[in-house]
């Protein structure tokens, strides 16, 4: 007898769509409020021409940009094409801009300005008879919080963010910080979702674009060799690591009111170890992934010691890359009375059964000795070593370091016998690189996200669950920090003394990216 052929086993991470044939968006116009700004001139602007020069954007999609400026189509068309130009990654190509140009249309006008919505909505049908867009568009709120309810409220009194009334789909993407604490956090989170149906929310993080934070997913789930060990009986301590060496670079405005916790701690750490600690989601899919992050972020932990064990630093004077750089009180635009803080750790646990035990620590801080962002795993040391101790005293704990950024790739540490006739056993390392791996270049995070967007995909987007369990971590440190100053550390250090301490207390140490 003939045995049947056994059914290939599915991929959990397999796309439902065929990544080797990129789906292109259906027929579309993306709005962006607040197109004068710098996140729409340095990313969103090169991400569209990228997308473009890559095929990825469908005939007759319109760019339309909505400001406060005296401008025609003409002139913001200019500055949309110098914007693409000085910070897209994929070569220039002026034909590729060309075909993007034929759709780009500015909206003057304030976020009160009846008139100038009532423009915009016009504008929007016009498109659907002149380039097909089918009633489909994109809403990109590249502006301040605090103005979104009077945008919301003036597409709400249009139609625009009606999906009925248009005759396609109407989404919008929201930037972070979505909201202040909980509380605010729902308040916004209720008045989107009362403008727009829920699944068309579309709240961005764009570490969760990076290549190698979704590469983390698949370091887990796409290889056996990984996930056996991947608990609380292997791993020692986890540490993620989002340094920057720059100041406030003029946000004082935003950033004293929000400080390196809110700012940071809340919306990329808390995903990176959401990913991190998540169990195999059932599918590559929005839900699926929504589903395992919300149960990590639920069952996240706060110590019972915060003097100890949740440490705030502020940087004052000193000295990067050989300049003198100011301290955090002497920015432009900081009052002297400021008690914000540019730098935060702390230690969390998460009480599951696979991480019970495990700690986990988050630091993030402003004029640090280098960018970097990293997940370290800090596996357990052997229990037992057949070689005299004398001979190993070179040997810490294997690690396996994914780096986020700015050199995407993943570092394995593990022990290894140095040459000659005595057993001495150092730490080595095996890298991977992405530039060195693969001949084509990693999309920006924005690029990707905006396409998915385009594509209705929601898969690496927090959903309201992921924000509001987020904030009920960060609010109880904020509560505790509330009216203290912070540690002070000198720019170029990496962070106060407190922060060395709380892992000290633990018996460990920082890595040092």
């Amino acid at each position: 007898m003939v045995a049947e052929p056994r059914a290939a086993a599915t991929n959990p991470l397999r796309d439902p769509r065929d990544r080797r044939l990129p789906r292109v968006p259906d027929p579309c116009a993306l709005v962006v409020f607040g197109v004068t700004g710098d996140l729409a001139r340095k990313k969103l602007i090169p991400a569209i021409y990228d997308l473009g020069n890559r095929g990825l954007l469908p005939p007759g999609f319109a760019l339309l940009g909505f400001a406060r400026r005296d401008w025609d189509h003409g002139d913001f068309e200019e500055l949309a094409m110098e914007a693409a130009k000085a910070h897209c990654r994929t070569p220039w190509r002026p034909e590729a801009w060309q075909r993007i140009s034929e759709a780009v249309r500015f909206v003057p006008g304030s976020f009160d300005d009846d008139e100038a919505f009532d423009t915009l909505a016009q504008t929007l049908i016009d498109l659907e008879a002149s380039h097909g867009i089918g009633g489909n568009t994109a809403f990109y709120l590249s502006i301040p919080p605090a103005m979104f309810p009077v945008v919301l409220k003036q597409m709400e009194r249009t139609g625009m963010a009606d999906n009925h009334v248009s005759g396609g789909w109407r989404r919008v993407v929201v930037e972070k910080p979505f909201g202040h604490d909980l509380a605010s956090s729902r308040e916004l989170n209720h008045l989107v979702d009362s403008v727009f149906t829920a699944k068309d929310v579309f709240r961005i993080d764009h570490y969760l674009g990076k290549e190698t934070i979704q590469n983390l997913l698949a370091l887990r789930f796409a290889n056996t060799l990984f996930e056996p060990i991947w608990n609380a009986h292997y791993v020692d301590s986890v540490q993620i690591t989002m340094a920057e060496d720059v100041g406030i670079a003029g946000r004082a405005g935003f950033y004293d009111s929000a400080g390196a916790a809110r700012d940071v701690l809340q919306n990329h750490l808390l995903q990176l170890l959401a990913l991190t600690a998540m169990e195999e989601p059932v599918a590559f899919d929005a839900d699926a992934l929504r589903i395992e992050k919300s149960k990590v972020l639920d069952a996240i932990s706060l110590p019972t010691d915060l003097d100890r064990y949740a440490i705030r630093g502020r940087y004052e004077q000193g000295w990067l890359a050989g300049e003198r750089v100011h301290g955090y009180l002497d920015e432009s635009g900081i009052p002297k009375t400021s008690t914000t803080e540019s730098y935060a750790a702390v230690r969390l646990g998460v009480e599951t059964r696979r991480w019970a035990g495990v700690p986990f620590y988050l630091r993030t801080g402003k004029r640090l000795p280098r960018r970097v962002t990293e997940i370290a795993v800090s596996f357990a040391k052997a229990p037992h070593l057949p070689f005299a101790v004398t001979d190993t005293t070179e040997l810490g704990n294997n690690q396996l370091v994914i780096r986020v950024q700015p050199d995407e790739g993943v570092t394995l540490r593990f022990g290894s016998k140095v040459p000659g006739s005595a057993m001495e056993v150092r730490d080595v390392s095996m890298d991977f690189s992405y530039g060195a791996a693969f001949t084509e270049g990693s999309p920006e995070a924005y690029e990707r996200l905006i396409l998915d967007v385009l594509l209705g995909d929601a898969t690496l987007f927090p959903r309201n669950e992921e924000v509001e369990a987020s904030w009920r971590v960060v609010d109880p440190l904020e509560a505790f920090w509330a009216g203290k100053q912070p540690h002070a550390y000198r720019a170029g250090e990496w962070g106060p003394r407190a922060a060395d301490d709380m892992l000290a207390a633990d018996g460990r140490s920082w890595r040092r990216p």
